[in-house]
């Protein structure tokens, strides 16, 4: 018989946990984990799922769409309005737009401040 197993965290490397933590709060409204400090931060995710953000010394950001860096990770979010007003809004907190978007119209594609690729979905 299978475990059964509950995802409750998922954590990403980045050389300023702080600075990105502050980035996916401003995205998501989650909020910042009370015991968050320089060296790991964490975001009280809905659900029981928390976003955590580790330093990593030496950090090397994902090039993606290429693979010289492997992107390592991919989240997705679903949104609830107009798909052009999110990415504005996220792009205004200092998130990237890499120019090959291959959703077209249902999605974008678009890298936090440290270069993790993430996903916006209309609902």
């Amino acid at each position: 018989m299978p475990m059964h197993m509950q995802l409750v965290a998922i954590t990403l490397d980045c050389p300023d946990p702080l600075v990105l933590a502050a980035f996916y709060e401003q995205a998501t409204g989650l909020e910042l984990h009370p015991k968050s400090d320089a060296d790991f931060a964490g975001l009280k995710g809905e659900h029981g799922l928390s976003i955590g953000f580790q330093r990593v010394d030496d950090y090397r950001a994902p090039s993606w769409p290429d693979q010289e860096v492997p992107q390592q990770l991919h989240i997705c979010f679903k949104i609830e309005g107009d798909l052009e007003e999110a990415e504005a809004r996220l792009l205004k907190l200092g998130a990237g737009k890499p120019n090959h978007q291959p959703h077209g119209d249902k999605a974008r594609v678009l890298t936090e401040p440290v270069g993790h690729p993430f996903c916006i979905i209309r609902r």
